[in-house]
């Protein structure tokens, strides 16, 4: 007996959901949101955790997002608490990169893209 598969067009051109956090979302996570808007291989988005966030973060966020990159590990704990049915499954990784920069300022855009994209690109081969 022959197994047929069939798989959907969507889920082969699919891009892998990416959400950025911060606290505030004012300059780390929008800052990364900006350097990978054009990104061919990802959607993102970017969030805060604080209610004071400019955007703050959902649950609805988590579900969407394949990946989620936060800038401390405060942020981690945050997620994983208020969120803790739709976190449970999501690959979560810790940037740490602190919050002692403006938005896009250039070592922040540097220190994104050196601790961002190694996981980025290891996701999206697999």
């Amino acid at each position: 007996m022959s197994t047929s598969w069939c798989i959907s067009k969507d889920l082969i051109l699919s891009k892998l959901n990416v959400l950025f956090v911060c606290s505030k979302n004012r300059w780390r996570s929008p800052t990364a949101e900006a350097i990978y808007r054009s990104d061919d291989r990802i959607s993102v988005r970017s969030r805060g955790t604080v209610r004071a966030a400019v955007q703050t973060i959902r649950a609805s966020d988590v579900a969407w997002a394949d990946a989620i990159l936060v800038m401390e590990g405060k942020h981690r704990q945050r997620i994983f608490a208020d969120f803790p049915g739709e976190s449970k499954f999501k690959l979560l990784h810790v940037l740490d990169i602190p919050d002692d920069y403006q938005f896009m300022d250039d070592e922040l855009v540097e220190l994104i893209e050196s601790a961002a994209e190694p996981i980025i690109a290891a996701l999206v081969r697999s």
